[in-house]
């Protein structure tokens, strides 16, 4: 089987269940910005040490990444079509925040909004959340003229705080010091 199939040389791809649609269609943008997180999620994990819980924890994150697309870039109409669909990943938000919760024990309080930096596996995660808004923003937006499953807009949610998070906790366990943001005085 070849990699390309010319088929999207007019602008055009094809959705799940059948159907073409611009690629600058809403759900094209949903559903590939995610797809584009789940490859800075991968890009992070080469950044991150290989004990520790993070690693695990965000390759368990990009299947779930991988459902969310698939749900994505299936229009609620043509459901049933093809295939099924691979479960949303229900619990893992519930996870998300007890995951949270046990590293926030480690972290020095926020005193103050943090710059996005550090070690190489901290930025790589800032770089990730910041990819996560941007997901949130599209489903959102895609949301707003079909109907998008709503554990998708709250994993997006508890994910960007998550990869908050676990860049402190990496920026920490090296031993990095965040850098907090004060805004300048002005005179």
């Amino acid at each position: 089987m070849k990699i390309y199939t010319r088929t999207g040389d007019r602008g055009e791809t094809g959705l799940f269940g059948g159907g073409r649609v611009s690629k600058a269609d809403a759900r094209v943008e949903a559903y590939g910005v995610v797809d584009e997180l789940n490859a800075v999620i991968g890009w992070a994990i080469t950044k991150l040490p290989a004990e520790g819980e993070w690693k695990p924890r965000l390759e368990l994150i990009q299947a779930d990444l991988f459902a969310i697309g698939a749900h994505l870039a299936t229009p609620p109409k043509t459901r049933g079509r093809r295939p099924a669909l691979p479960d949303l990943p229900a619990g893992r938000v519930d996870e998300f925040e007890s995951w949270m919760d046990a590293a926030d024990t480690d972290l020095p309080p926020l005193r103050a909004f943090i710059l996005p930096g550090g070690d190489e596996g901290g930025a790589a995660l800032h770089v990730a959340r910041t990819v996560c808004r941007r997901a949130e923003r599209d489903v959102v937006r895609l949301d707003a003229h079909e109907p998008v499953d709503p554990l998708i807009v709250m994993y997006l949610n508890r994910l960007s705080d998550l990869l908050f998070v676990a860049a402190r906790s990496i920026n920490h366990a090296r031993g990095v010091p965040e850098r907090e943001w004060h805004p300048a005085s002005s005179s």
